[in-house]
């Protein structure tokens, strides 16, 4: 057969079969105010090169990879949010319920989530989520509650 048949038929077919990759970060037209910044990954066996000391734990649970986004707020204030992508939900769950509920108030995310004022965590299928902004103010408190919602509609899209 002819190359110039084949070929427009292989690309089809890698392109359709190619796997997306998973971005849970908003753009700024999905959390209004923000604009994305750097983002990185690590696997599991390089963790602890981001959350040093901590590591272990998410080991525990299962984790695959965390990616991690920082973001500026218009007002001038940064955050973060790290996105734990894990084996299983019940390592997510797990992780979730290994934070401390004291002085945490429950927020409607996910499936399950938490706001500590200038930090939320939530989970939302296998992704544990945590979120943190550098200043704490009510202001930057509904906006940071903005920019989860918009990533848990990112993860609940993808479903990774």
């Amino acid at each position: 057969m002819n190359r110039r048949i084949w070929l427009p038929f292989v690309l089809l077919v890698l392109t359709g079969c190619a796997r997306r990759s998973f971005d849970p970060f908003p753009a700024p037209n999905e959390a209004p105010g923000w604009t994305k910044g750097r983002t990185r990954v690590f696997k599991a066996a390089e963790l602890w090169r981001y959350v040093d000391g901590d590591a272990e734990r998410y080991l525990a649970a299962g984790v695959e990879r965390t990616l991690t986004a920082e973001y500026r707020h218009a007002g001038g204030a940064e955050a973060v949010i790290d996105v734990h992508v894990m084996k299983d939900a019940d390592g997510a769950r797990r992780l979730f319920e290994s934070e401390p509920a004291a002085g945490a108030r429950p927020i409607e995310i996910g499936d399950g989530g938490r706001s500590y004022g200038a930090s939320l965590t939530f989970r939302r299928g296998r992704c544990f989520v945590r979120l943190t902004a550098y200043s704490d103010t009510p202001e930057l408190r509904t906006a940071l509650v903005g920019l989860a919602r918009a990533a848990d509609a990112r993860v609940a899209r993808a479903r990774p």
